[in-house]
């Protein structure tokens, strides 16, 4: 059923972005983003853990356990990180059981203050961030055993689900300073260890300072300067180490605290501390902000779509983090990016965004993947703290390094690239788990059978990537490889079901998967999570992800109209989920059979359903950014489809957005008219000149320009007859 949007505000004044941005949309109801301080693609993300917290370490009805150095966003699994705690309290409150109730929330990009502890022992606790290094700021009430507890053994709690430390050292240098090093393993990915340091200072000496270790039941200090060993988690949370620093605040209620990271030592980290000071920070990290979501301008709307599309905007900017500098895994001057969490999600909707209005980051991803690849002999599906995997389909690196070549971004090494893109689909993985591909069944009987995990899924994933991988080859003059890799593209054809009208799985021997439900989504209790034949989904969710081949899908379903009833019925039966990645292309499907009206409705549909301006506004996991970046091609009214240079027109919600590009350029899209009610276009002109299909090439957008959309309220007949291209090559 289609659901309108509110209807348009244009007149109302247009706020800053850095104003609408809102870091606590998303943080409940299972978007587990993070509500903290950070800059762009910082690896410092300051935010608070609660005793409720999801994979971000927080949820809005728990109780602040302190503040944490390090976090992935909009995660799910396991987890990653959260640590080096810092938890500000009063007295003996400080020892045991740190959980205090908050109030006044405020959250801005780069900023994050909330009120802890109860009354008369109330504490207002001020966060911002650089790439590297933590700023804290509190306000005490007038005491003389104002506290600040260092949890050097801290990581994400998870009820016991989340990562763990095996131990580490703190050592308090003097009344203002403190060091630590601590090595952690587990959550989410492989248990590979990672070791961070740290490097502490407070604004003014403590009048008390020391370090602590802890048991079950018993808690330990140990007063002066010193260093002290434990801190291993693995059996028991309780098992704790810290420092910390009592202040005299009955004169000066302020105590500010910041702390620098590092993957390298304490010194490094102590060097990445820099001499700023905390509102110097917080400056500076309002201005990247204002620069990073500068990307993009948008007038228009309504206050609740612009807040939605600045907050999206901002997320989407979050990871991987940015560790350039602090590459201990192999010594290289390239870019370092880690936390990939994961590419499977981002290659769709963060990439290619990232493409257009923060090009020289996206090179310095592909970069760092192919330094990776490099280094550890295979490209990376997903990264965290050093250790690659799992991969959860495809080898979809391959998407987002054709997405670079085909759309010629430049400033990579394109040879070494097709060289790793072989690599996955040609050679048989080591630890298809973690990277690469099992290949033996994929190619001698042309689909993965049912004697592989994930089969049916992850022979439409492996389809996709060799048309990636084609694609990439093509535009690099290889036509022999694009050939080969083309005609693997159509592997899919071999699961598709022409009574049922789905993927369906099959075993080795071809027959089908007996008592098959197209409808039917995975996982269930018949097996573990990873070994269904299809991943986080059902056969109709994935029937849709032949993002290469729509016109193969159509014509398998019948032609035309056929295909556009077997999408109506998709979505108004329900079996669309927004709330993961294999189907969230689908919407734009239409498009192929001339029925851009469609596409605008089921988009607006889903914008208006599954997206609101509170903390529990997205439908899903954040996955990185990548359901926010969804929203933000979505309202400016276009789309990408990966590893392909080109883009869907869609159904824009604002009158004007402009995307600002490289060396100067702009793209501009006009929709004066459009509204709740005018959501159809009715003709359009790209630079002056009629443009009668719903696609634009990615060098038409990357050179600027402007394309003006007329809305309407009914359905048209513009662009039914131009469908997108076959982009380089035919599978």
């Amino acid at each position: 059923m289609f659901v309108a949007l509110a209807a348009s505000t244009s007149a109302q004044p247009q706020s800053s972005a850095l104003e609408l941005a809102n870091p606590l949309f998303g943080v409940d109801g299972g978007g587990n983003t993070v509500p903290g301080a950070a800059v762009p693609f910082g690896f410092v993300s300051l935010s608070p853990d609660t005793t409720d917290g999801s994979t971000s370490g927080y949820g809005s009805n728990g109780l602040i356990i302190g503040f944490s150095a390090t976090h992935v966003s909009g995660t799910g699994g396991a987890g990653k990180y959260g640590n080096f705690r810092v938890t500000p309290a009063i007295g003996d409150e400080a020892w045991g059981n740190r959980a205090f109730p908050k109030s006044r929330e405020e959250a801005r990009p780069g900023y994050y203050a909330a009120t802890i502890g109860r009354p008369g022992k109330e504490i207002r606790a001020e966060l911002t961030a650089s790439r590297l290094a933590a700023f804290e700021r509190f306000a005490f009430p007038a005491a003389s055993d104002a506290r600040i507890i260092l949890d050097a053994s801290a990581t994400i709690p998870l009820g016991g689900g989340g990562p763990r430390c095996d131990g580490g050292s703190v050592t308090a240098i003097d009344s203002r300073h403190v060091a630590s090093s601590m090595t952690c393993e587990g959550g989410w990915g492989k248990q590979a260890p990672y070791t961070l340091h740290l490097y502490a200072e407070f604004d003014r000496p403590a009048v008390e300072f020391g370090r602590w270790t802890s048991k079950r039941g018993s808690f330990a200090r140990v007063p002066g300067p010193g260093t002290s060993a434990g801190g291993d988690t693995r059996k028991g949370l309780d098992n704790g180490l810290g420092a910390y620093a009592t202040f005299d605040t009955r004169q000066n209620r302020t105590v500010r605290m910041r702390v620098g990271v590092s993957f390298v030592s304490v010194e490094q980290a102590r060097r990445n501390l820099g001499s700023a000071s905390f509102d110097e920070a917080r400056a500076q990290a309002e201005k990247l902000w204002a620069d990073a979501l500068g990307t993009v301008e948008v007038e228009g709307g309504t206050g609740e779509q612009r807040r939605i599309f600045y907050s999206a905007l901002y997320r989407g900017q979050l990871m991987p983090h940015d560790l350039s500098g602090e590459n201990v895994w192999w010594r290289s001057d390239e870019p370092h990016y880690e936390d990939f969490f994961t590419i499977w999600d981002t290659f769709r909707t963060v990439n290619p965004l990232l493409t257009l209005i923060q090009p020289q980051r996206e090179r310095d991803m592909v970069r760092s993947l192919l330094d990776t690849y490099r280094h550890t002999g295979w490209l990376p599906d997903a990264r965290i703290a050093g250790a690659t995997g799992p991969s959860q389909g495809g080898s979809n690196g391959d998407v987002l390094i054709a997405d670079a070549i085909v759309k010629g971004l430049g400033g990579f090494d394109e040879k070494l690239a097709l060289e790793a893109l072989l690599k996955d689909g040609d050679v048989q993985s080591d630890d298809p788990m973690n990277h690469g591909r099992e290949l033996k069944d994929y190619l001698s009987l042309g689909y993965m059978s049912l004697s592989q995990t994930r089969s049916a899924s992850r022979t439409l994933e492996y389809a996709f990537d060799d048309y990636a991988i084609a694609s990439a080859a093509a535009k690099l003059g290889r036509r022999d490889i694009a050939k080969r890799y083309a005609a693997r593209s159509r592997a899919w054809t071999n699961l598709w079901d022409p009574k049922l009208h789905c993927i369906h799985p099959r075993y080795a021997d071809g027959r089908w998967l007996e008592n098959f439900d197209c409808g039917h989504e995975y996982p269930d209790q018949t097996a573990e999570w990873w070994d269904h034949p299809f991943y986080e989904g059902s056969s109709r969710q994935y029937s849709t992800f032949v993002p290469h081949n729509v016109g193969g899908l159509m014509q398998q379903l019948g032609g035309k109209e056929r295909f556009v009833g077997w999408l109506d019925s998709f979505f108004d039966e329900r079996a669309y989920n927004h709330g993961n990645e294999p189907d969230i292309l689908a919407p734009w499907f239409y498009i192929h059979a001339g029925r851009p009206d469609r596409t605008a409705e089921r988009v607006r549909s889903i914008m208006a359903e599954d997206y609101h301006d509170r903390r529990d506004g997205l439908p899903g996991n954040d996955d990185a950014g990548t359901l926010s970046a969804w929203y933000v091609w979505a309202a400016i009214g276009l789309f990408p489809n990966a590893g392909q240079p080109f883009y869907y027109i869609g159904s824009p919600v604002f009158s004007r957005s402009m995307i600002h590009l490289e060396h100067g350029r702009s793209f501009v899209i006009e929709a004066p008219e459009a509204s709740a009610a005018d959501l159809y276009v009715q003709s359009a002109e790209l630079n002056g000149n009629p443009l009668d299909r719903a696609w634009l090439t990615h060098e038409e957008v990357a050179k600027g320009g402007k394309l003006v959309l007329h809305m309407g309220p009914h359905p048209s007949g513009w662009a039914t007859n131009s469908p997108p291209p076959l982009q380089l090559v035919k599978p």
